[in-house]
């Protein structure tokens, strides 16, 4: 399939506006620039993570704790951790986010502003000890200046005081203010919600508001200690992305690649996978979601390797579309260009203040002028971070924002799905990709997979 005149035009506008397609043949591609990351990292503030050895420091929690109570003025907030069997063995995000904290099932974070004790503003509340199911799920520490130091809290409670905590905050504030989003799978309200109906039916007067945007703006712009996390996600993700070209062949299981990926995650220093790795073939590669990963290769098909590694709490989400033989077809070729372009246009368009449907309008104006827009079945990406599909805070891009960036084009009738995706941040004078050393040009795609095993 040829490029329209007017694809052509448009390739033309998105190198002018800023966009970043290589040269054909200009050599290999270009290595993640930690120094232009640390300049973006920048533009959002805050502190670096903690010697790179993949935490962030409790000082960041603390701050974005004081933000909240600021935020909340006379309400008080309670953020919950949820079960294990909630989150797939992670606590809820919000939790995390406010905590640092990745382990403690069943605890939460009483804020309140209104407490004459400064040092019983911000409470952690842990469940209470359980010798037998401790035996099962791991030891735990007493309450003391050691798990204080640990997590960073002034003080620490069993779940057990909690209830005269917040029956006692609700007095003095009158007012309970809902931090979760309302609605969370698996539950029909969020715990918070659930609590403080409780609390003011047996205490008339007292107000329930919805202050869940304040968690979700914050956790939309990213600080420098948050973006230099995604950026390590994403350096390991590259990493298992080279592991993929180099293992991919005529034959070789889906599983396979998908097993060569999470190696090279784990090699790496990963802490887990962002979510689980899609690797579908032929007509796999139709399947948004596919999971199955069970069908070996065949000669001249395409791939859609959708995957991602996860850094200190913290997600990638990388596509790359990788032809079976080596070496796209002519037919093959052609499409991804279009959809390369598509990408360029919406990375383009990827600036403060631009509202997320505008870059997927700049993407879709690429796909429709070549005749392929009703292919493209899907949105243009999501907001990325502590989930990988993280909270979208329903607000314009700013500096701080990281998004996916990721175009697709799927045709069953022909068994050709291509998809190309990147980690997008926003800064101040733009954006930056920040999986950009993870070839993706037709050339670089070819050249990295002509150095196979």
């Amino acid at each position: 399939m040829g490029k329209s005149p007017r694809a052509a035009a448009t390739r033309r506008k998105v190198l002018h506006e800023g966009g970043t397609p290589r040269r054909r043949g200009a050599g290999k591609p270009a290595s993640v620039d930690a120094a232009v990351v640390g300049r973006s990292a920048a533009n959002a503030g805050g502190e670096g993570l903690t010697a790179l050895s993949g935490s962030i420091p409790h000082g960041e929690f603390m701050h974005r704790r004081e933000r909240v109570l600021k935020e909340l003025g006379k309400g008080v907030g309670l953020v919950f951790a949820g079960s294990w069997d909630d989150h797939h063995g992670e606590v809820d995000p919000f939790f995390f986010y406010l905590t640092g904290i990745s382990t403690e099932q069943g605890a939460c974070v009483l804020l309140d502003p209104t407490h004459e004790d400064p040092s019983k503003r911000v409470v952690l509340f842990l469940r209470p000890m359980n010798p037998e199911a401790d035996r099962w799920d791991g030891l735990r520490e007493e309450i003391g200046a050691g798990l204080r130091a640990k997590h960073g809290f002034r003080t620490i409670m069993r779940t057990t005081h909690l209830p005269m905590m917040l029956t006692a905050a609700a007095r003095r504030s009158k007012t309970l203010c809902c931090l979760h989003p309302f609605a969370v799978y698996p539950a029909a309200v969020s715990e918070d919600l659930a609590t403080f109906r409780k609390v003011t039916e047996r205490m008339p007067g007292v107000a329930i508001e919805d202050r869940t945007q304040v968690l979700a703006s914050m956790r939309a712009r990213k600080s420098r200690a948050e973006i230099l996390a995604v950026q390590r996600a994403a350096d390991i993700t590259a990493l298992g992305f080279a592991a993929a070209m180099r293992t991919l062949a005529p034959g070789v299981g889906e599983g396979a690649v998908q097993r060569a990926i999470e190696f090279a995650y784990g090699e790496a220093g990963a802490q887990g996978l962002a979510f689980g790795s899609i690797v579908g073939s032929g007509l796999n590669a139709t399947v948004l979601h596919y999971r199955a990963n069970n069908h070996d290769t065949k000669a001249g098909e395409l791939v859609v390797v959708d995957s991602g590694a996860k850094f200190a709490g913290y997600c990638a989400d990388v596509t790359r579309t990788l032809p079976v033989s080596g070496r796209f077809t002519r037919e093959q070729r052609a499409v991804y260009e279009v959809v390369l372009m598509a990408q360029e246009a919406a990375i383009a368009a990827c600036k403060p203040g631009a509202p997320m449907h505008k870059v997927d309008a700049a993407a879709r104006a690429v796909l429709e002028s070549a005749g392929l827009g009703d292919y493209f079945v899907h949105g243009i990406g999501h907001h990325l971070g502590i989930k990988v599909h993280d909270i979208d805070p329903k607000q314009p891009l700013e500096p701080g924002n990281i998004v996916t960036i990721e175009p697709g084009v799927y045709i069953p009738a022909k068994k050709l799905g291509i998809r190309i995706e990147d980690d997008v941040l926003i800064t101040s004078r733009g954006r930056e990709v920040m999986t950009r050393a993870i070839p993706k040009t037709v050339e670089d795609v070819e050249r990295a997979m002509a150095d196979r095993e």
